[in-house]
C-alpha cells in the first residue's frame, strides 16, 4: 500500500501548481483524503480534506479561496490545485488517506511528500 505525491516545485509568488496524490493497491474514492503541509522549522498543519462523497470539503482559513481539492476517480488520483501562492505557502505537502472515512480521524496512510517552494 503506497501513497505518492507529485507536482511540487519552485514557483514565484502569485504562481500556481497542481499537486497530485496517487495510490497503488487501493482506490482513493473509498476514503477521506487530506492534504497537510510542513513549513521549514514548523510542525505539520492541516490544509484541506475531502470525504469520499466530496460533499464536505474543508480548508484552513489561510488557503480558502486559493486552494482547491478535487478527485479524479478514473485516475485514482486526488489533486490539490494551489493558486495565488505566497512565500508562506512554502513547505512539504503531504497526502493522507483516512481509512476510517472521516477527515483527520482514525488510521492514516501518509505519502512521502512533495516540496513546494514559493520564492522570487
Amino acid at each position: 500500500v503506497q501513497v505518492v505525491e507529485s507536482g511540487g516545485g519552485l514557483v514565484q509568488p502569485g504562481g500556481s501548481l497542481r499537486l497530485s496524490c496517487a495510490a497503488s493497491e487501493f482506490t482513493l474514492d473509498e476514503y477521506a483524503i487530506g492534504w497537510f503541509r510542513q513549513a521549514p522549522g514548523k510542525g505539520r498543519e492541516e490544509v484541506s480534506c475531502t470525504r469520499s462523497d466530496t460533499e464536505n470539503i474543508y480548508y484552513i482559513d489561510a488557503v480558502e479561496g486559493r486552494f482547491t481539492i478535487s478527485r479524479d476517480n478514473a485516475r485514482n488520483t486526488v489533486y490539490l490545485q494551489v493558486n495565488s501562492l505566497k512565500p508562506e505557502d512554502t513547505g512539504v505537502y503531504y497526502c493522507v488517506v483516512f481509512l476510517g472515512g472521516t477527515c483527520f480521524r482514525g488510521l492514516e496512510i501518509w505519502g512521502q511528500g512533495t516540496l513546494v517552494t514559493v520564492s522570487s
